[in-house]
C-alpha cells in the first residue's frame, strides 16, 4: 500500500473539459470522472435531470502526492468560486495490483 492524497471535486459538468486540461498540466497520475453527480449544497439541489445539462454536476476523483493535491486545490478554487461545488482532500492508501507479465510458451 502507498500513502496518497485523495482529492474529490464536485462542480458543474460544463467545467470538466477545463479541469481535465488542468489535471494533464499538473501531471496527475490518473483520475476518475462520474458525469452525473446529484446532491444538495449551498446552491440548492442538483438533480442532474435538466434538459440541457447546464446545471448537471460531475464528480472527479484523483489520488496523488501531497504537493500535487495542494496545487490542484489552489487551481480549482476559482472554478468553485465562480460555478460552485466542493473540493475535498484527505489521506488515503492506494492498493495497486502489479500487472502480470505475459509468460512465454504455449497455452
Amino acid at each position: 500500500m502507498e500513502r496518497v492524497k485523495r482529492v474529490e471535486i464536485v462542480t458543474l459538468s460544463v467545467e470538466v473539459p477545463k479541469l481535465k486540461e488542468l489535471l494533464a498540466r499538473l501531471k496527475v497520475p490518473g483520475y476518475t470522472i462520474l458525469p452525473h453527480a446529484e446532491g444538495f449544497g449551498d446552491r440548492g439541489e442538483r438533480a442532474g435531470d435538466d434538459l440541457t445539462g447546464v446545471t448537471r454536476n460531475s464528480y472527479i476523483l484523483v489520488a496523488c502526492d501531497e504537493e500535487t493535491a495542494q496545487r490542484l486545490a489552489e487551481e480549482v478554487r476559482p472554478v468553485l468560486r465562480r460555478f460552485g461545488g466542493i473540493c475535498l482532500i484527505g489521506d488515503a492508501f492506494s492498493v495497486r495490483i502489479p500487472k502480470k507479465k505475459p509468460q512465454g510458451g504455449s497455452c
